[in-house]
C-alpha cells in the first residue's frame, strides 16, 4: 500500500494494493505496521464504528480531548463520500484548514487522522457506508463538535448537495467559538502526546 501525507501534520492518505482476477478483489485494507512507520508508533484499535448515509448527509467535525484524543482511520465500504480533516488545533500552522479526500469502492483509499484532528465527511450516494478504526473508544464528556457549514472553515462541499445534519451538528459551535471557549486542543498538547505514544513503542 502507498501512505502519503497531506498539508495538514498527522494526516495521511493510505491507498491499498488491490490484487484482481476472475473471481474479484482482494487486498490489504489496514496495516498498523507500514503506519508506524509514518507515525512513530503503531496505532491501536479499540473501537470499530459503521455509519450508513444517505446522499447529502454532512457528519461531523467532531474531535476528542486530547490525551488521549482519537485517531481514525476512515474508509468507504460501499458507496462514495468525501471525507475531511480539519487542523483545529490551536498553534497549529494549518490551524482552521481542511483537506478533502474522495473516498469510494474504485480506489479503496482510505484517511488516516492523528489526535487532535477534526473529522467530517458527505455522503455522495444513498447507503453510503463508512468505516471507522478508532484508537480510543467513545467517551461522550470528551467529545466535541465544530459546525461543518462554518464559513471560516469552508469545508468544499459539492455544489449540488443539499446538506443533511444531525440536530447535534447543527447546533455546534463554529471554530471561533470553540476556541474562545477554550474547547479546541493545542498543537503543542498534540504534539507531546504523538511523543509519548512513540516512545511506547511499536
Amino acid at each position: 500500500m502507498r501512505i502519503e501525507r497531506l498539508a495538514i501534520d498527522g494526516a495521511f492518505v493510505v491507498t491499498p494494493r488491490q490484487l484482481r482476477d476472475d473471481r474479484g478483489t482482494f487486498f490489504e485494507s489496514f496495516r498498523g505496521d507500514h503506519l508506524a512507520e509514518h507515525l512513530g508508533h503503531r496505532p491501536d484499535v479499540l473501537q470499530t464504528n459503521v455509519s450508513v448515509s444517505v446522499r447529502g448527509t454532512v457528519r461531523g467535525i467532531h474531535f476528542a480531548d486530547v490525551p488521549p484524543g482519537q485517531a481514525k482511520f476512515v474508509t468507504a465500504v460501499s458507496g462514495s463520500l468525501l471525507d475531511y480533516v480539519v487542523d483545529i488545533r490551536v498553534g497549529s500552522p494549518t490551524f482552521g484548514r481542511s483537506e478533502a479526500v474522495l473516498l469510494d469502492t474504485l480506489e479503496r483509499r482510505a484517511v488516516y487522522l492523528s489526535e487532535g484532528l477534526g473529522h467530517a465527511f458527505c455522503a455522495l450516494e444513498d447507503g453510503t457506508t463508512a468505516m471507522y478504526l478508532c484508537t480510543a473508544t467513545y467517551n461522550p464528556a470528551g467529545e466535541h463538535g465544530i459546525h461543518p457549514l462554518d464559513p471560516a472553515v469552508g469545508l468544499p462541499l459539492p455544489e449540488d448537495v443539499d446538506p443533511r445534519l444531525s440536530p447535534r451538528d447543527d447546533a455546534a459551535p463554529s471554530l471561533a467559538e470553540a476556541e474562545a471557549s477554550g474547547l479546541l486542543p493545542s498543537y503543542a498538547v498534540c504534539t507531546a502526546w504523538a511523543a509519548t505514544l512513540a516512545q511506547r513503542g511499536n
